[in-house]
């Protein structure tokens, strides 16, 4: 049990901070190319706060371990909209962006819902991953294009550069920061995988579980972390922004990527686990519709609904 632990631990650190070198190393770059610092937040940043989650459900895929691969998806993204979202609004309100309520949400919604379409039968094939992916790429042209075309307030565009300070050094060393990062995201997501597996077996609990909770806690921290920081500093608004965009991107380049590499399998996955996730999604724009901001009791609200849903699910065989 120790060594699992251990193993689950030492996943959670190289994770992290293979986050971290390559969000930072590919935002610099993606700035260095011309890219707005609004366009890298809302895409670069994003998905690159999702790359344990992408490492980790590839890892699972090769492993022949599609339970905790699909669980990883899903429960990351309960996860951020009810715990990091509902923590976020609780420490300081976020202001909810008129971009985000028009198109972002509902495309949350409407990914989501294919998620739900396609996990129905419980297994992920090669089409639908190719799908999916091609799905993330149109939907990455379009942010692109949207927020190049449409002129956004300046308080969002100064948040998401101060979010964002300019490259500094020289490219290569943005590059070192990339490619190191993704060195310890491999090193961290055979470590992460290994010690979930082993510690599942170890209490005969299902990797689906495991997946749904340890692995997907652990690979949502950079999120996590990034959006408490930015509510204790009193600047939380990029954080709904991120999460939204971390949703999109684990079922369309995540669920897709991983099951690019193998179909996968979701063996002990429920359909109650596949609606959680959906409706999270799907209250959460009513609930941004209520007002300019995601207030403390609506960010309450949220929190005891995702601590409800971990209660049911953590008992369960």
């Amino acid at each position: 049990m120790l060594t699992s632990l251990l193993f689950i631990l030492l996943g959670l650190v190289l994770l992290y901070f293979g986050g971290e070198g390559l969000v930072r190393g590919s935002s610099s770059l993606a700035l260095r190319l011309g890219l707005t610092p609004l366009v890298v937040g809302l895409t670069v940043v994003a998905f690159g706060t999702s790359a344990p989650e992408l490492v980790v459900s590839i890892k699972a895929a090769l492993d022949g371990q599609g339970a905790i691969a699909i669980g990883n998806v899903l429960g990351s993204n309960a996860l951020n909209v009810g715990l990091i979202l509902g923590l976020t609004a609780l420490i300081c309100p976020l202001a909810v962006q008129l971009q985000i309520l028009r198109i972002d949400a509902p495309i949350m919604v409407a990914v989501s819902l294919l998620a739900g379409w396609v996990l129905a039968d419980l297994q992920v094939s090669r089409e639908e991953g190719v799908c999916l992916v091609l799905g993330l790429i149109g939907y990455v042209i379009f942010t692109v294009i949207y927020a190049k075309r449409v002129q956004e307030p300046v308080a969002v565009v100064v948040e998401y550069s101060e979010a964002l300070p300019p490259p500094r050094g020289s490219v290569w060393r943005d590059v070192v920061f990339v490619l190191g990062g993704l060195a310890l995201l491999v090193a961290g997501s055979r470590f992460m995988v290994d010690g979930a597996v082993s510690l599942a077996r170890l209490f005969n609990i299902s990797e689906a579980v495991i997946g749904l909770t340890i692995v997907a806690a652990g690979t949502s921290m950079p999120e996590l972390v990034t959006c408490v920081v930015a509510a204790l500093k009193k600047e939380p608004d990029i954080a709904l922004g991120n999460i939204i965009g971390s949703n999109i991107f684990n079922i369309l380049g995540i669920l897709g990527g991983a099951a690019l590499t193998r179909p996968l399998q979701g063996g002990g996955i429920q359909m109650t686990d596949i609606y959680v996730t959906v409706a999270f999604a799907i209250i959460l724009v009513p609930i941004l519709r209520t007002g300019t901001k995601l207030m403390r009791w609506e960010g309450a609200l949220l929190l005891a609904a995702y601590m409800g849903y971990m209660a049911w699910l953590w008992p369960k065989p």
